[in-house]
């Protein structure tokens, strides 16, 4: 199934109908990183780094992005939660990437219903 088909109501607001995954977000997973000070989060803390796309951003407008962030914060699925900007995220999560990235989009659109 194409993410348009899976995520209409994202889609709707979306002009390219096409887009992949990571035109929208970008899950990566988290670790100790001795080489960089950028982004530092706590490894031990959050294991996932979550950033929203400026497409997804400009998609949902500023309120629709402040839903999502309170969304996500409410969310049993993460053990902690921390927005450090409106599209940077840290998160520690059993789920795999796949699974917050579904996740992720899932609220999405329940925050545009």
């Amino acid at each position: 199934m194409k993410l348009h088909e899976k995520y209409p109501k994202l889609f709707d607001r979306l002009e390219d109908k096409e887009l992949e995954l990571r035109h929208l977000l970008n899950v990566d997973e988290n670790y100790e990183d001795y080489d960089s000070e950028e982004f530092e989060f706590n490894f031990e803390e959050y294991n996932f780094i979550v950033y929203i796309s400026e497409l997804m951003q400009e998609a949902l407008g500023n309120e629709k992005m402040e839903e999502l962030v309170v969304k996500l914060n409410e969310n049993s699925a993460f053990e902690n939660f921390l927005a450090s900007e409106i599209d940077l995220y840290a998160l520690k999560s059993n789920l795999s990437t796949q699974e917050v990235e579904e996740l992720l989009l899932n609220q999405v659109e329940t925050v545009l219903s």
